[in-house]
């Protein structure tokens, strides 16, 4: 199947982020920890290449605890600030926070030599279709501003939304990028529910996490369906739809219910945490 979706809104949106990106000091990126390299969109990085930024690794609570730290030691070896994050956990707060001053410390002491007092201190978040960015905005802030949702595409337009620590936040809607030159990417931005379910053949992406699981972690579906798991990929689906009762009249299997049951599944926890990628499976 070939993964894309790039909607008319996310051509706003990155236009809209092209307009503003002068007016900010700091750029945060809110990545999948589960897919860390994959949901990270060339178009945001070249857009704020120019700037200071902060990676936020949410979710870290659903992805492989020792391959997300790996995965931090790869982008601080980057010069990148990084952060593994559970946006709806009250923990993670005092450490992004702490991260955005240290970011804005060579911008104050400008305004400092300057004499310059309180100046303004601007950031922007982005990040693809459902990193979780409403859900830690609402976290950073301290009050239920950004409307969030478990599926991609709730944030529709930007806004700016005062931080605790006082820092001016430019929340941006979700984006994708035009066309994945490498489909492997698509793929796993669709198996963690970052492409509209409705637009893919559900079957399909259940099979890809099938096969990316079964590769990383062999016997994980086992002995979470109770299954024998094989190399085949669509006899494992087939004992997973007859296991969770995924039988239509006539004995036909369910594919389409049996694949919502498994992405759900992996994409809420049920299976374990589990990292969909490592960095030394990355061809730079």
């Amino acid at each position: 199947m070939n993964y894309q979706w790039f909607p008319g809104h996310m051509t706003k949106a990155m236009r809209m982020m092209q307009e503003n990106i002068s007016l900010v000091n700091v750029v945060i990126e809110v990545i999948d920890a589960r897919i860390p390299y994959s949901s990270r969109n060339p178009s945001l990085i070249a857009m704020a290449k120019d700037k200071k930024e902060i990676i936020i690794l949410n979710k870290f609570d659903l992805a492989d605890d020792k391959v997300t730290d790996e995965w931090i030691k790869y982008y601080e070896s980057q010069g990148l600030i990084a952060i593994k994050a559970n946006s709806k956990d009250p923990k993670c707060t005092k450490k992004i926070l702490a991260a955005i001053d240290e970011a804005g410390k060579e911008k104050r002491e400008r305004d400092a030599r300057r004499g310059i007092k309180n100046g303004t201190f601007r950031a922007m978040i982005v990040g693809i279709p459902n990193a979780g960015k409403s859900t830690l905005i609402n976290l950073l802030s301290g009050r239920s501003i950004a409307k969030t949702g478990n599926k991609p595409g709730v944030t529709k337009a930007k806004q700016w939304i005062k931080l605790k620590n006082g820092v001016d936040l430019l929340d941006t809607p979700g984006v994708l990028w035009p066309k994945f030159e490498d489909q492997s990417i698509g793929e796993k931005i669709a198996v963690i529910g970052s492409i509209k379910d409705d637009i893919l053949i559900s079957e399909e992406t259940a099979l890809a996490c099938l096969r990316i699981l079964h590769k990383r972690y062999n016997g994980v579906f086992e002995k979470a369906y109770a299954i024998s798991e094989v190399d085949d990929l669509n006899q494992n689906l087939d004992a997973i739809a007859n296991k969770r009762g995924c039988i239509k009249k006539g004995g036909y299997v369910d594919y389409e219910r049996a694949a919502a049951i498994i992405l759900d599944d992996y994409r809420s926890g049920k299976l374990g945490r589990l990292s969909l990628e490592s960095p030394d499976e990355i061809k730079e």
